[in-house]
C-alpha cells in the first residue's frame, strides 16, 4: 500500500473525500480501522460533533496527487 509522505486526501481510500482515507494512508493503518475509531470517537463526543471535524479536514486538507505518495 503506498504511503502518504505528507497530510493529504486520499485519492485511492476515499468514500465521500478522502479525509479518512488520507489519515490511515498518512499513519499506515487500514482506512476501515480508522473509520470505525472515527465513528466511535465522534459518537461519544458531546462537545464538537464529528461531521465538523470532517467538514474542517475537508476544506483545510489539500488533495493529494501522484507526487504525495511514497
Amino acid at each position: 500500500m503506498a504511503k502518504l509522505a505528507k497530510l493529504h486526501r486520499s485519492q485511492n481510500n476515499r468514500m465521500i473525500a478522502g479525509v479518512i482515507g488520507g489519515i490511515a494512508e498518512y499513519v499506515g493503518w487500514s482506512p476501515t480501522w480508522v473509520r470505525v475509531l472515527f465513528v466511535i470517537i465522534s459518537s461519544l463526543s458531546a462537545a464538537v460533533p464529528g461531521i465538523l471535524i470532517y467538514i474542517i479536514l475537508w476544506i483545510t486538507m489539500p488533495k493529494a496527487t501522484n507526487e504525495s505518495y511514497q
